[in-house]
């Protein structure tokens, strides 16, 4: 029997705005109604409607799926996890994130329908769902590769329009990647070692994950043929324009093979150092365009569940929750993106609400230059094309928020220089803090925000780094050798996290939330009440997602 829904958002194809409408929405959401035929609705009012039943009937559940779950924390007016994504840089006029947000930190500008939190997966207890588990069972899930089935039939499947990104052995990134990043199948993929952005994407907190570049062919190559030499120079000058620094250290060079004085000595010699150019290298002729990718720049992002070896040890596992894609499809100057950043503002000012433009097959258009895709697994664990309403949620932060760089996070958090090509290595660093500051940047966050998570529910990190008091143990944790130490949880917790990530995965509910809570979270709102200001001026912070490596 067919079905449609009857909502606003899919009769006339417009965004709602204003509370009347916003009203009108929530009535159109809570029924999907069968035909006037007099069929018997498949759902009635007050009923659990899941969530692929708003994508089967293509019904919109969240049009405000763009922010975060992380913005409906419980801040009682000094736990601060906004800082981290809400940023202005007035006094850098040249810098292209135009956005300017740190305002946030301290108001709630929710449409009507923003006010209410639609992650409805923060608020179940998952307890009794995973109890019966076998941790055999999990273990077993974890190690398989769901990445290789994905690229062979995304090749077979003639009518498949997307990208298709092959990459040997990236299950396994020990096969995948030589010491300095660099894929051994000869894709042009490069791994880089970065320190995870606080706390999402910490291993305590649910999963694992990597990140690689690539650059398009000319910057990999001279006079058409493939130099290794001109591209770890583009890369390096990649990094040195996106950080704003003059001069960056990179892996041994030669300068002859390049043909170019890249370190500013008048001679071709073997180099450990480039300092600013004005183009890269090799049959690239693009200029360097500052704290902005070249055009075609590319980026793959793996995120994992998490590994455990046989000795309790964390590591990266074989098996893939999402794997995720970024093209700059258009290279925009400083001027175009300001004018992008200024239309974002005005159609809020207008209190339209958030429009995502959906490319097919080839994902989302985030309307600065870059084209999104994600996969996410079926229920079977087999990686498929996120569902457009799944990939709005990427636009929540790779579109208009103020810390970015370029709309991206991981590059401009990678080890500076030569000793950030290679695979990501927690055990590699320490806690450093991020540029302007003197405290490492974890211990930092942990302070602002009072807890292991935005939502200070990780019990083992409140446990492990914090007094009784509820203050963060500062001399237990800058004792910490390295990362690994600081930010992955005990064998017991990462497996329960990836329990309970399967049981989402077997709901297929991740229009409800992607974080894998094994309780229900207490520190968050379910309700905003946007006449309260959600931070006082003096725990509001002014932050740079860059490292101070130097230190």
């Amino acid at each position: 029997m067919k079905y449609h829904v009857i909502g606003l958002a899919v009769l006339t194809g417009l965004a709602l705005t204003g509370c009347e409408e916003s009203k009108q929405y929530n009535q159109a959401a809570e029924l999907i109604v069968a035909q006037a035929d007099g069929s018997t609705a498949p759902y009635k009012p007050g009923e659990d409607i899941p969530a692929t039943a708003y994508m089967e009937h293509d019904e919109v559940y969240n049009p405000e799926s763009v922010i975060p779950p992380q913005c409906y924390t419980k801040t009682d007016g000094v736990n601060n996890p906004c800082y981290a994504c809400h940023q202005s840089y007035k006094e850098e006029p040249e810098r292209p994130n135009a956005m300017r947000d740190g305002h946030l930190q301290g108001v709630y500008e929710f449409s009507d329908l923003g006010l209410k939190n639609h992650w409805k997966n923060l608020f179940v207890d998952r307890t009794d769902l995973i109890a019966d588990v076998p941790d055999k069972e999990i273990m077993a899930w974890i190690n398989q590769d769901n990445y290789t089935p994905l690229i062979e039939k995304l090749k077979k499947d003639e009518q498949w329009h997307g990208e298709i990104t092959p990459l040997e052995n990236l299950a396994y990134p020990e096969k995948a990647f030589d010491e300095m990043g660099f894929a051994r199948d000869g894709s042009g993929w490069v791994a880089f070692n970065y320190k995870p952005f606080p706390s999402t994407f910490w291993p305590t907190n649910g999963s694992t994950g990597d990140v690689m570049i690539r650059l398009p062919e000319a910057f990999r190559s001279k006079a058409g043929v493939y130099n290794q030499d001109v591209y770890l120079a583009n890369l390096s000058l990649v990094e040195l324009t996106l950080k704003g620094l003059d001069k960056i250290s990179t892996p041994t060079i030669s300068e002859q093979r390049i043909g170019k004085d890249l370190n500013g000595d008048n001679q071709l010699t073997e180099i450990n150092e480039i300092t600013k150019q004005t183009h890269y290298v090799g049959d690239a002729t693009d200029e360097l365009a500052y704290m902005l990718y070249p055009q075609e720049t590319e980026f793959l992002h793996t995120v994992r569940y998490i590994g455990v070896d046989e000795h309790g040890g964390i590591y990266n596992a074989p098996r893939m929750k999402e794997l995720r894609y970024m093209k700059k499809h258009k290279f925009k100057t400083r001027q175009s993106l300001n004018s992008s950043y200024y239309r974002e503002a005005k159609e809020k000012e207008f209190e339209n609400l958030p429009q995502t433009l959906y490319l097919g097959d080839r994902g989302i258009n985030n309307t600065f230059g870059w084209t999104i895709n994600g996969y996410i697994e079926d229920k079977q664990g087999n990686l498929r094309p996120q569902h457009k309403q799944e990939l709005a949620f990427c636009n929540g932060c790779h579109k208009t928020i103020g810390s970015t760089y370029d709309q991206t996070f991981s590059f401009a958090r990678k080890v500076e220089g030569a000793r950030g090509w290679g695979y990501i290595n927690l055990k590699e660093m320490k806690d450093v803090p991020n540029k302007g500051e003197t405290l490492g940047e974890f211990l930092t966050y942990m302070n602002r925000v009072g807890g292991g998570d935005e939502f200070r529910q990780n019990s083992e990190m409140l446990q492990k780094w914090f007094k009784a008091d509820g203050t963060v143990d500062k001399e237990k944790v800058e004792s910490t050798d390295n990362l690994y130490e600081l930010i992955t949880p005990s064998k017991e917790r990462a497996l329960a996290l990836n329990k309970a990530y399967k049981t989402i995965v077997e709901e297929q509910s991740y229009l409800f939330g992607r974080d894998a809570t094994l309780v229900e979270a207490s520190n968050v709102l379910q309700q905003v009440d946007d006449s309260q200001a959600p931070l006082k001026k003096e725990n509001q912070h002014q932050w740079d997602m860059q490292l101070d490596w130097a230190k």
